[in-house]
C-alpha cells in the first residue's frame, strides 16, 4: 500500500502538487497556531476559517482569484469583531459568533449562486488532490511570508504572548502586532482551503499546537514540534485519503487528532496516565 503511494507520486502531478501544497500548510499552520493557542485565540481563528467563505465566493463569481476574497473577507471579520467588541456590552465570544455566523451563512448563499453543491463540498471540506500548479505556487508564496514576518517579529509575538503589560512598558506596539498576527492568520486559513476546507481548518491551526503544548514549555519546542506534527498529519492523511479514496481534509484532520491523542495519554510531563500514576504514588 505504502509502495503504492510512493508509486503515484512518481507517476502523478497532481499527488506531488498535493502533497507539497499539505506539507506546507501543517508546517504553517502549526506555526501560527502556537501563537493561537498561547493567546488563548481559537475561536478567533475559527471565526476568521468560517468568515472567509463570502470572499471565495464573491471571487469565483468575479473570476479572480479565491485567495484575493477570502483574505479581505478574513481581515474584516477581524475588523468587525474588534469593533463590535469596543463599541457595546457584548463579551469577544459573543462578537466573534455573530459575525462568523452571519459571514459563513452569506458565503453559503453567495456559493449556491456561484458554482454547484459538488464545488461547495469541496470549499468546506478541502479536496487537496485537485490543487492546481497555480495554488501550490500560491501556498508557496504565503507559507514564506507567514515564516519570514514570524521569523522577523519572533521576540515581539512572543513577549505579546505572554505578557502584553510588560511588551508595551518596553514601547512595542502590542495593537500592531496583533492585528499582524490577525493578518497571518488569515492568510493560513486562505491557504488552508483547498487542503481541509473552511470547516476543518480550525483543526489544523489548533490541533498540532495542542498536541505540542502537551510535550513542552519552550516555546521555540512548541513551534517546531507542531510544525512537525502538522507535516506529519498532512502526510499521513494524504496517504489515506489516497490509499481509500477518502476526503483529504476529513484523513488529515484525524491524523492530527490520533497524534493529539498519543501526547494527551502518554506525554512524560503532562499526559493523562503519568498524571494518574504520579497521584498514585503520592497517595501511597
Amino acid at each position: 500500500m505504502i509502495g503504492e503511494f510512493i508509486e503515484g507520486l512518481v507517476k502523478y502531478q497532481f499527488l506531488q502538487n498535493a502533497l507539497f501544497t499539505s506539507a506546507i500548510v501543517g508546517i504553517v499552520a502549526g506555526v501560527i497556531g502556537s501563537f493561537i493557542i498561547l493567546r488563548g485565540m481559537s475561536l478567533m481563528g475559527d471565526a476568521i476559517s468560517h468568515a472567509v467563505l463570502p470572499g471565495v465566493a464573491m471571487s469565483y463569481m468575479m473570476g479572480t482569484s479565491y485567495i484575493i476574497g477570502a483574505t479581505l473577507f478574513g481581515l474584516v471579520s477581524a475588523g468587525l469583531i474588534g469593533f463590535v467588541t469596543k463599541n457595546s456590552k457584548l463579551k469577544n465570544d459573543t462578537a466573534i459568533g455573530i459575525v462568523f455566523s452571519s459571514f459563513f451563512a452569506l458565503g453559503i448563499i453567495l456559493i449556491s449562486f456561484a458554482r454547484s453543491s459538488t464545488d461547495l463540498y469541496h470549499i468546506l471540506f478541502g479536496n487537496v488532490l485537485a490543487v492546481r500548479d497555480s495554488d501550490m505556487l500560491l501556498t508557496a508564496i504565503v507559507g514564506i511570508i507567514v515564516l519570514t514576518l514570524v521569523f522577523l517579529f519572533y521576540k515581539e509575538l512572543k513577549l505579546t504572548s505572554f505578557d502584553p503589560v510588560i511588551a508595551r512598558s518596553y514601547g512595542m506596539n502590542v495593537t500592531g502586532i496583533n492585528y499582524m498576527l490577525m493578518f497571518l492568520l488569515t492568510l493560513v486559513a486562505v491557504t488552508s482551503l483547498q487542503t481541509v476546507g473552511t470547516i476543518l481548518v480550525i483543526a489544523m491551526l489548533i490541533t498540532p499546537a495542542a498536541t505540542a503544548y502537551q510535550l513542552t514549555n519552550s516555546l521555540s519546542k512548541m513551534i517546531g514540534l507542531a510544525s512537525l506534527f502538522g507535516l506529519l498529519s498532512a502526510v499521513i492523511g494524504l496517504f489515506f485519503s489516497y490509499s481509500y479514496n477518502l476526503p483529504s481534509g476529513a484523513t488529515i484532520v484525524l491524523a492530527a487528532a490520533a497524534f493529539f491523542i498519543l501526547a494527551f495519554l502518554f506525554s512524560p510531563t503532562k499526559g493523562l496516565i503519568f498524571d494518574l500514576r504520579r497521584s498514585k504514588q503520592h497517595e501511597a
